[in-house]
């Protein structure tokens, strides 16, 4: 009798059950569909476009007007092929060359001037820093149309029209408030312990700005990098001021002479060029992205 009250009494679990997990509620699953859907949803509007660009780059010419539809009847390659043998006698690899010039030579300028003129901002203090830097964030303001005219006549008066320096000597100076901005933000995050503990050892502002500023805000400069690139690749109307001659253009005024040098535009050949030169864009911003996450994550972060 004993056993089997004992039995009877005993309602513990056995050692080997594995405890039941708590059932999620089922309005939280309903949540979560509604918001996978409603990502799939932008995320097919956003793209749309460049999925009808990739298909539409092998539509020939008499299809354009007539088949609205995503999918080309006759698909050719003969766009692609009419674009690599150039335009005007020039080829494509060098509008190519020449866009790749003023992109790299935008990044190395803005990283180098920016980073320079931020740290300035931010770690050394000289008298007026804090009107300068009004003045600076003030530019910001000034739309880009309103330099244009005395901007032209000095680089005219120079003789540097016609040439790649009006396009990126200002990257060079730190004229690009933005990017100071942001590597300023980012400097002051950084602890000030880190450069005390430099200057005991004898380091001044050039090797800590080197040695250890630099290293510290590498997401910074990457983002930097990323919008400087993307920014000067797809620049249209400072090449268009500044540049004459066919065979210094970049990219988008290529894209000009596709359809310039007909009486009928030739839209095949015009797409076509078109995703040849979003091409570098996607693949710079798909290898650098976690930059952006990394930058944006530590933002957060104090020192």
């Amino acid at each position: 009798m004993s056993d089997l009250a004992a039995t009877a009494t005993d309602t513990r679990p056995a050692a080997d059950t594995p405890p039941r997990a708590p059932r999620r509620p089922r309005r939280k699953h309903v949540t979560t569909a509604v918001w996978i859907v409603c990502l799939v949803v932008f995320t097919a509007v956003v793209l749309y476009p460049l999925v009808w660009m990739g298909f539409a780059s092998f539509k020939p010419n008499h299809e354009f007007g007539s088949n609205s539809g995503l999918l080309p009847d006759d698909a050719t390659i003969d766009n692609y092929v009419k674009v690599l043998e150039g335009v005007a006698g020039i080829p494509l690899s060098r509008f190519f060359l020449n866009s790749l010039i003023l992109a790299v030579g935008s990044v190395i300028g803005i990283v180098i001037s920016a980073s320079m003129a931020a740290y300035a901002f931010a770690r050394i203090a000289f008298r007026g820093r804090g009107l300068f830097f009004t003045v600076m964030i003030a530019t910001l303001l000034l739309p880009f149309h309103v330099l244009i005219i005395p901007q032209y006549m000095i680089y005219r008066n120079l003789g540097l029209v016609d040439t790649f320096v009006p396009l990126l000597a200002g990257k060079f100076l730190a004229t690009e408030a933005f990017f100071v901005f942001l590597m300023v933000q980012f400097i002051r995050n950084l602890p000030r312990d880190l450069d005390e503990a430099a200057r005991i050892d004898g380091c001044g502002h050039p090797r800590i700005y080197v040695m250890i500023t630099l290293p510290l805000i590498k997401p910074a400069l990457i983002t930097s990098s990323i919008f400087a690139f993307i920014w000067s690749w797809n620049d249209f109307l400072g090449p268009l001021l500044y540049l004459n001659s066919p065979e210094k253009y970049p990219l988008p005024l290529a894209l000009r002479i596709f359809n310039d040098q007909t009486s009928v535009s030739d839209y095949g050949a015009t797409i076509a060029v078109s995703v040849l030169a979003l091409l570098p864009v996607l693949l710079f911003f798909m290898i650098f992205q976690r930059f952006l996450v990394e930058g944006v994550a530590t933002q957060g972060l104090k020192g």
